[in-house]
């Protein structure tokens, strides 16, 4: 199982406020292919977030992300739960968060990833740091390493899709 936070690893982590009670965010259409190949091979893929966006639960939706989790308090809680349910080890969990809520996540979780532009407690936690920024393919660089390691991550020559 692959976990991300949202705001920050999914998007950029910044926000345009615009007057309304929604706010805009930017995701990355490398990471929504990746995350749809992973569905599609069997991973699953959570995403935890402290925030709420309706836009971003359709775009989710709309991948094939089911497990998706909007104002949580406690990731780490919210993420023991759903390993009880899916009855996964910590050694079958990948977190990937870029700030200070999401450390407790990586107490619990058996590999701990962050983007290049996580906040250093975080970093130094971390056993992997992507090469790419939040909202910027950190999560189709870790996808698409986990998928190679699994010999999953196969192009298709005639189709050029996996």
């Amino acid at each position: 199982m692959i976990v991300f936070d949202l705001d920050g690893v999914l998007t950029n982590g910044k926000v345009l406020l615009m007057g309304s009670d929604d706010w805009i965010r930017e995701m990355d259409i490398k990471d929504g292919y990746a995350i749809q190949a992973a569905i599609k091979r069997g991973i699953n893929v959570v995403v935890i977030t402290g925030s709420n966006s309706v836009p971003v639960g359709a775009r989710l939706k709309k991948l094939g992300v089911d497990l998706f989790y909007q104002n949580i308090t406690s990731k780490s809680d919210c993420l023991q739960k759903i390993m009880l349910e899916k009855n996964l080890m910590s050694n079958q969990v990948l977190f990937m968060g870029d700030d200070l809520p999401d450390l407790a996540a990586f107490a619990i979780v058996g590999i701990k990833t962050c983007p290049a532009d996580a906040v250093m407690e975080v970093k130094q936690e971390a056993d992997f740091i992507s090469t790419k920024t939040g909202g910027n393919g950190c999560a189709r660089e870790i996808i698409e390493k986990v998928m190679k390691s699994q010999g999953i991550w196969k192009i298709n020559k005639n189709t050029k899709s996996l």
